[in-house]
């Protein structure tokens, strides 16, 4: 399907719940904190995601700024997170699937887990995910492209999880999706998607590890407020089908400063 990975920013920004904004905040400054020493201890190497914080740290002039103040979380999304196409002038490419990248990696890192699962950390990209560095191989674009896929219905679902998405609500989605460059093949799915009824069971078995599944729960926790009984329900049951260990989902939570 063509340019997902390049639209998870756009889909972020324009799906979000309205603490998103905060949150993307707290995970650029837990991740501009933690990671980089955690990836230089490991012998890995963060290319994107240390754009992304770099590029955060410039924008908004002090590290220890908080990226979702007014005056800095339009650039920050803007910046950082947008999608394809000309909309969004100088997003850093891959930028929002870097940031989740990194997201999944502390929290897996943290939790002696990986995509493999077991004591010690085995990821897509060997040493850290695929999306914190640019995709080297085709099978590196495949996993990119997968991921994307799934980090996007992850939130299609979570904002389902008390009720359907409204016509008027899809239709803007889709609207600001097009101006980021959008194909038509992309948009019969991502409209497909909007409108068809959740079944966790079907998504979480298509989730093929832990990798992934850390980091559609990290979108998901953007996506929705978590402020009624059935978003609560709907992240324990997305966290238990896919098998992510409670040490890791409360690393997540953390992370972007989110209480469930």
């Amino acid at each position: 399907m063509a340019n997902l990975s390049e639209l998870v920013g756009t889909f972020i920004q324009n799906t979000m719940s309205p603490s998103g904004g905060e949150r993307v905040g707290n995970v650029l400054k837990d991740l501009q904190a933690n990671v980089g020493n955690m990836v230089n201890r490991q012998g890995g190497a963060g290319g994107i995601l240390e754009k992304v914080l770099a590029q955060a740290k410039t924008t908004l002039g002090n590290a220890s700024q908080n990226p979702a103040q007014a005056a800095g979380l339009g650039a920050v999304l803007g910046s950082l997170l947008g999608g394809g196409g000309s909309s969004v002038s100088g997003a850093i490419k891959g930028g929002a699937l870097a940031m989740l990248a990194g997201i999944a990696y502390k929290a897996l890192t943290n939790a002696g887990q990986g995509a493999e699962g077991g004591s010690a950390p085995v990821f897509s990209g060997g040493a850290v995910p695929v999306g914190m560095t640019a995709a080297q191989t085709p099978a590196d674009h495949q996993v990119l492209a997968n991921t994307a896929e799934l980090v996007i219905k992850g939130m299609i679902n979570a904002a389902k999880a008390d009720g359907e998405v409204s016509a008027d609500e899809i239709t803007r989605i889709v609207g600001k999706l097009k101006e980021a460059g959008m194909t038509g093949d992309t948009e019969a799915w991502i409209m497909k998607e909007l409108r068809q009824p959740l079944d966790l069971d079907a998504f979480a078995a298509a989730i093929p590890n832990q990798e992934v599944a850390a980091q559609v729960y990290a979108a998901s926790l953007l996506a929705i407020e978590v402020d009624t009984p059935q978003e609560v329900a709907y992240l324990a049951d997305l966290a238990r089908k896919t098998g992510l260990d409670a040490a890791v989902v409360q690393n997540i939570q953390q992370t972007l400063g989110a209480k469930v």
